[in-house]
């Protein structure tokens, strides 16, 4: 593997940026002023002065002590329910722009240990008895993949923290209009007035819609109504998400026989998102102030009046920017691509999709010493490995999710970085009429 000296000379190359910031902490482990001067740090390395702590975002230690003198940051967050913009500033730069996907699969892997659970019980197998007496919720209680969002965002600011000096953060709080998204020209009592007015129920309504028939076929007889975007994947009991079947043809759909048409379904307009913004801002902002001295709270129109005043691109990264108050701060050359990735598969049984019923897991945890999600080089392509192998032939993508080799050998890797639950890459910017 790389030493850390040899690490400071490969990042602080040409070919490693000539821009990016070099993070510095403390020999306390306060973190310092961010400094572009290179040749001071590559030097500091060489005489062991200083040791890198960080492959990305490049942060080194110092190994003596030193004034503690530091510019105030300023963070600034852009909510996100997939994508998460930070940027950190002071009065006279940017010193920090990333955007940082967060994870998507939290409720589908619960409902599958819920099968999973399920399935065992008519098993000879370890299992967990059902519970059904002890299901009260506590007060301020969040769906687990919304408690994971929120504490997403308060470790990213955390992990800034150890690397910039921060003394405010600005988080913009984005309540949603859901009925001015699907009505843009609704307005006073409208909001009073919607289409179910005067019926019993949306099932009432969605079969009077129909005039009593399939919205399909036009059949009549026995009816139901149909998610046509399931509940699980983000819709939900709006009416425009509702279709009136036929018995059969709601049968057919869930047995995979009958499809509906794809103009129906992109008529659908899914709120997931902007519902889940909406839930987690309070809780994050809340949080973080229970952390940190200075949190302050913007909105959403006054990011967008400023973003279109400087002449910014509708990016997380600029609203960020605008967010912690950004004006003729000069902005960063290169920014960071962030991605949190699952750390650990605690599953014991899994199902076994060739011959059914239940098999212990064999998950490999380690080959020819690579894990899953390590950064490497391969073939001069710096990605991570997505999927590991005894025999030592991986899969290897880019963070972005680009696949690089389907069967890459462990003798043609070269470890960069192991595998974190944050993982971050370097990206150059575009340059806009703002810098």
């Amino acid at each position: 593997m790389t030493s850390p000296s040899n690490i400071g000379d490969e990042l602080l190359t040409p070919q490693g940026g000539l821009h990016h910031m070099v993070y510095a902490i403390s020999q306390q482990g306060k973190p310092l002023v961010p400094t572009k001067r290179h040749g001071k740090v590559r030097r500091l390395l060489k005489q062991g002065l200083a040791k890198v702590v960080k492959r990305e975002p490049f942060t080194i230690q110092l190994l003596y002590d030193t004034t503690t003198y530091v510019q105030p940051v300023t963070v600034g967050i852009d909510i996100g329910s997939k994508t998460v913009g930070v940027s950190a500033i002071t009065d006279k730069k940017e010193v920090f722009s990333s955007e940082i996907e967060l994870r998507t699969d939290i409720k589908d892997l619960l409902c599958e240990r819920r099968e999973y659970r399920q399935l065992r019980r008519y098993h000879k197998t370890r299992y967990r008895k059902s519970r059904f007496l002890n299901r009260r919720k506590p007060e301020g209680w969040l769906a687990p993949s919304l408690r994971w969002k929120v504490n997403a965002h308060i470790r990213i600011v955390n992990m800034l923290s150890k690397i910039l000096p921060i003394a405010k953060v600005v988080v913009e709080v984005a309540p949603f209009d859901t009925q001015k998204i699907l009505n843009p020209d609704i307005q006073g009592e409208e909001y009073q007035n919607g289409v179910q007015k005067g019926y019993w129920d949306v099932r009432e309504y969605c079969l009077w819609r129909a005039g009593y028939k399939s919205e399909l076929s036009g059949k009549k007889g026995i009816l139901e109504v149909h998610h046509i975007i399931p509940r699980s994947k983000g819709g939900t009991d709006n009416p425009s998400n509702l279709i009136v079947l036929t018995a059969q043809e709601h049968k057919a759909i869930h047995e995979g026989r009958l499809k509906i048409p794809k103009s129906k379904i992109e008529k659908v307009r899914i709120l997931k998102d902007a519902s889940h913004v909406s839930t987690i801002g309070w809780h994050i902002v809340n949080e973080l102030k229970e952390l940190y001295e200075d949190v302050r709270v913007t909105y959403g129109s006054i990011t967008k009046a400023k973003r279109s005043e400087f002449g910014l691109e509708k990016t997380h990264r600029n609203d960020a920017y605008v967010i912690a108050g950004g004006t003729v701060q000069k902005r960063a050359k290169e920014w960071y691509f962030g991605k949190f990735f699952r750390r650990q598969n605690r599953s014991l049984h899994k199902v076994n999709p060739i011959k059914g019923g239940i098999r212990p897991v064999n998950t490999i945890k380690q080959s020819y010493g690579f894990r899953r999600f390590d950064k490497i080089e391969y073939e001069g392509k710096i990605g991570i490995i997505a999927g590991t192998r005894s025999s030592g032939y991986f899969l290897i993508k880019k963070l972005s999710g680009e696949r690089i080799h389907d069967s890459g050998r462990y003798n043609k890797l070269k470890l960069l970085e192991k595998s974190k639950t944050v993982m971050f890459g370097r990206r150059k910017a575009a340059l806009s009429s703002h810098d």
